[in-house]
């Protein structure tokens, strides 16, 4: 969408709201989103594999395995959090806690880019 596009697009938000904003779902639409996100994540994550993905059978045949790092020590690694002995229940909360990560970057990159437009 061009810059013109854009301003146009904001204009007419701006003046006639409803057309953007559903009167039903009042604005909180991304709550139905978050949701379902999580109940993705909850029914679906205990039943992922434990075989490696692509990435790392890769790095296990050609033998580098042992030179892989986490970004953050510990955190998340294998889809797990430190200290949850249940293994189901450590992939869900590793997998509940990545979708608040992701959330939270998006409404932080959503309003730094807002600032800049307006």
């Amino acid at each position: 969408m061009s810059q013109p596009e854009a301003e146009g697009v904001h204009e007419m938000a701006k003046a006639e709201p409803e057309l953007t904003t559903s009167r039903r779902t009042g604005g909180r639409w991304w709550i139905g989103g978050l949701a379902a996100a999580a109940l993705v994540v909850v029914v679906l994550a205990p039943l992922a594999s434990s075989d490696p993905d692509g990435l790392e059978r890769v790095a296990e045949d050609q033998g580098f395995i042992g030179l892989a790092t986490n970004f953050i020590s510990g955190l998340l690694g294998d889809y797990s959090i430190p200290g949850v002995d249940n293994q189901a229940l450590s992939t869900v909360l590793a997998g509940l806690l990545g979708v608040a990560i992701v959330v939270v970057l998006a409404v932080a990159a959503g309003r730094l880019l807002a600032r800049r437009s307006a």
